[in-house]
């Protein structure tokens, strides 16, 4: 691939990266083992272009992962060359970390298609996460410049979410809004809280949609994305998503009843409106059949 530079006194890193598909971090890679040339010669990422130079990029470059594929059954709502949505089912982590290096979506993802590398070669194509006992829809990336723009989605509050989540007791509003701000337990640090102290700001708006004896079924809608942000606020206000073992009680083998049930955003290449949908899990609306209401 060449690329004729048009333009003066720009990094040649960032240059290459406004002109190709590959990210800093690649792009960082490619140029310390040389398959990134300027008029032939190998250049530091600091060069800045002149109009008239000539950037070649090299073919066979391979970037080093830890990450193995693993073959997985993956539920895949939508798929096209940029993005995939993803039902992801309770129980299943979303990426590699402490502990969990071999069994992880990313594992089945890179065993299914390409995905984005982005910065953090554990978690490739991943814009945004779900808990591991949370089910429902995962948005994916399979482009870098998609990754980009959908990151800046969920930055700038661009995707609509709604939960649907079984809730602890017989809630007694219609619709309600928790803005409380959320930050690390300082008691737990695997724990998140409601604190003033380091909290950030988080609103979630809840919906009933049923009511059983003992339980509650609502929607919630986030208007921020912190970490264990539902569970966090449910149990804040006192009515703890059902099964929730950090935050409740855990009463069964299938995971929290919060599940990711609708998801719209434009999309980052057509700018077409996209729109999905995920029923809730079978364990879960079995559940919920046995209950009185």
């Amino acid at each position: 691939m060449k690329i004729e530079v048009k333009e003066n006194d720009i990094r040649l890193d960032k240059y290459v990266s406004l002109n190709s598909d590959y990210s800093r971090s690649t792009i960082e890679k490619m140029l310390d083992e040389s398959y990134i040339l300027v008029n032939d010669k190998i250049e530091k990422a600091s060069y800045k272009v002149k109009e008239g130079d000539v950037i070649t990029i090299k073919d066979g470059f391979v970037k080093e992962t830890n990450v193995v594929p693993k073959e997985m059954d993956i539920d895949v709502v939508y798929e096209d060359d940029y993005l995939m949505v993803i039902n992801k089912p309770s129980g299943l982590v979303v990426h590699p970390g402490a502990g969990n290096y071999d069994n992880t979506l990313v594992n089945g993802l890179l065993n299914y298609t390409n995905l984005a590398e982005g910065e953090d070669e554990t978690r490739p194509g991943i814009v945004h996460r779900i808990d591991k006992d949370t089910s429902g829809l995962l948005l994916v990336a399979k482009d870098e410049k998609a990754e980009e723009i959908l990151t800046n989605y969920f930055k700038n509050k661009e995707v609509h979410r709604e939960y649907v989540a079984l809730l602890v007791g017989e809630f007694p509003h219609d619709e309600a809004t928790i803005d409380a701000p959320i930050g690390r337990d300082p008691k737990n640090r695997k724990r998140m809280c409601v604190t003033a102290n380091n909290g950030k700001k988080s609103v979630t708006h809840l919906k009933v949609l049923k009511r059983y004896k003992g339980y509650t079924l609502v929607k919630c809608v986030l208007e921020t994305g912190r970490t264990h942000q539902i569970r966090v606020h449910m149990a804040y206000i006192g009515y703890p998503v059902y099964n929730d073992p950090v935050y409740g009680h855990s009463h069964s083998e299938f995971g929290q009843f919060l599940h990711s049930a609708k998801m719209d955003f434009i999309h980052p290449v057509t700018h077409k409106e996209m729109h999905f949908e995920c029923p809730i899990p079978s364990e879960f609306q079995e559940f919920l059949d046995t209950l009185d209401k």
